[in-house]
């Protein structure tokens, strides 16, 4: 009998380890406010349709007291950001300039230039695995899914690859940051850029992304 009961609670033990391993915990703790973040991403990081300085990387800097680098260029795909990470990743092995913390915002000009979702996934992946090969932690943006219709009638959705990317590298997703925004027309200065006021909207979810992944305190 007493053997019986142990290996129940063996049993038991053995399911609790394996339930706790498969749920994703990306709980990090919070970064000093003299940390080093760098947004790599389109020209929807550098703000295309808004004054300068209020780009969402501009408004979340002046929010945390964060050095933001955006490192937002217009027409850049995700081949584009994959070859440009190369620098950074130079820069923080040399001490020149460490990352705390690199978010990702990339795809949008694939989906535009019908780039095949496998390359944008193989770039994506590989932007992602050598950031991490350098333990910078890492954060993914979803981008809406290409839809003219859509974008007219406010019917917008994240592309279904960001998750499923999230899921095969253990990255965490900040979803609907720019895909709740677009949906909006008196948020958007054209039909694939934010204005001013959409881009203090994305500042502001992704404030909040980061306090739940415990990159910010409330």
């Amino acid at each position: 009998m007493v053997l019986v009961m142990f290996r129940r609670w063996v049993l038991i033990f053995c399911i609790l380890v394996t339930v706790i391993a498969c749920d994703h915990d990306y709980r990090h703790s919070p970064l000093p406010r003299t940390s080093n973040v760098v947004i790599l991403g389109d020209s929807l990081t550098y703000g295309t349709g808004a004054p300068d300085g209020e780009d969402y990387a501009s408004i979340l800097a002046s929010n945390t007291g964060w050095n933001v680098i955006n490192a937002g260029v217009p027409g850049n795909t995700s081949s584009d950001g994959l070859a440009r990470l190369e620098g950074f990743l130079e820069a923080h092995e040399s001490g020149e300039q460490k990352i705390d913390l690199l978010i990702v915002e990339l795809g949008g000009n694939d989906f535009l230039k019908r780039v095949p979702e496998l390359e944008t996934v193989n770039n994506l992946k590989s932007i992602l695995s050598q950031a991490k090969a350098k333990s910078i932690p890492t954060t993914l943006i979803a981008i809406p899914e290409y839809s003219p219709v859509g974008a007219a009638f406010g019917a917008l959705s994240d592309h279904p690859l960001y998750e499923k990317l999230a899921e095969e590298t253990d990255t965490p997703l900040i979803e609907d940051l720019f895909t709740d925004v677009l949906a909006k027309n008196s948020l958007k200065a054209d039909y694939i850029h934010p204005n001013a006021a959409g881009y203090r909207i994305v500042a502001s979810e992704l404030q909040d992304a980061l306090i739940d992944l415990g990159f910010l305190r409330k």
